[in-house]
């Protein structure tokens, strides 16, 4: 029996999680750089609902300096600063009521180390919010699924299959956990992630992301000479051919831009894809470069009642990631029917 569904991420919210950047030996001398990138896209969101930073304990002060007023501070032990894969994933019953699914967090199949306070941060968050707590003993990252609130889930093979996360579970296990945990009716495998995508093993956010029902936002580069040419051409004809939990076809939106930039002396792929929906707003990944523009356009046009506000996160790609992946929404709670 199911837990409860988790929403979509165009639901209402109450607030969005996020954690303070401070390991060094990720960042490097960019740490200064990701700070201030972390503090402007905390400062997007907040123009769109609160904000909660949580910040290793001896950190809060640091937080504060750099993201000034207008968002809440607070301290508990962690490793790294990653919270859609490393925060609950929350669902609502059928009463609109909240809990916060545990799911294990092993750093990407162990690339970093240590990662225990991440793994354990998710019950610290649910007592400290006073949400109930359901555990799973899979290991599952928040940036590698994007659901429609109806009960599709998409993800990668790429990710979900590799050894490094659930050896011991095949695909119908994997299946029946995500169904049952998060409410799920049907999941979407898409065969690929992104190739560069070495930290996550190919997490769907940098693939596509559902923007309403029936309709999703498929990363789909136009240069041919780019490593994800051919193979998001492979997902996008699975997404072509299958139908969504509610039997619709998809409606697809291609975001063909794709942006390369440099950081530390490192080239790296800023992704657009990489978004976090806010209420009433779409915070947005830029590299500072002319594609930005019609990236932003794109991503408007699949969002069309939200403010679109791009914020610059070089240094957020040359860590790993994107503002999706630095953030984890607090759905609203439901009035019970």
């Amino acid at each position: 029996m199911s837990v409860g569904r988790m929403p979509a991420e165009w639901s209402e919210h109450e607030g969005c999680l996020m954690a303070w950047p401070t390991r060094a030996d990720l960042w490097g001398h960019v740490l200064d750089t990701v700070k201030r990138e972390y503090a402007n896209v905390a400062r997007a969101i907040a123009q769109f609902e609160p904000v909660t930073m949580v910040a290793p304990p001896g950190f809060a002060d640091d937080a504060r300096a750099w993201c000034g007023e207008g968002l809440t501070v607070v301290e508990l032990p962690l490793d790294d600063s990653w919270f859609r894969d490393s925060a609950p994933l929350f669902v609502l019953d059928d009463r609109g009521r909240r809990r916060g699914v545990d799911f294990r967090f092993n750093a990407w199949g162990g690339k970093h180390s240590p990662y225990d306070a991440d793994d354990r941060i998710s019950a610290l968050l649910l007592d400290r919010l006073g949400i109930e707590r359901v555990p799973s003993s899979m290991t599952l990252e928040g940036g590698a699924i994007t659901v429609d609130g109806e009960g599709t889930l998409i993800t990668t093979e790429q990710c979900l299959l590799h050894p490094n996360r659930n050896p011991g579970m095949r695909r119908d296990g994997i299946e029946a956990e995500l169904k049952a945990k998060l409410g799920v009716e049907k999941v979407i495998w898409l065969p690929y992630g992104g190739l560069l995508d070495t930290e996550t093993d190919g997490h769907v956010d940098g693939v596509c992301a559902f923007a309403a029902p029936g309709k999703v936002v498929v990363s789909l580069p136009d240069d041919p000479a780019h490593p994800d040419y051919a193979r998001m051409r492979a997902n996008r004809a699975v997404l072509e051919s299958t139908r969504d939990a509610r039997g619709r076809s998809l409606e697809i939106v291609d975001l063909p831009q794709t942006a390369f930039t440099d950081i530390a002396g490192h080239e790296v792929e800023v992704s657009y894809l990489n978004y976090y929906i806010a209420n009433g707003g779409v915070v947005v990944p830029v590299a500072g470069v002319p594609q930005d523009e019609a990236a932003l356009r794109v991503i408007a046009a699949a969002h069309p009642e939200r403010k679109v506000v791009g914020v610059a996160a070089p240094a957020i790609a040359h860590g790993g990631g994107g503002v999706h992946c630095i953030t984890q929404q607090l759905p609203a709670l439901r009035p019970a029917p």
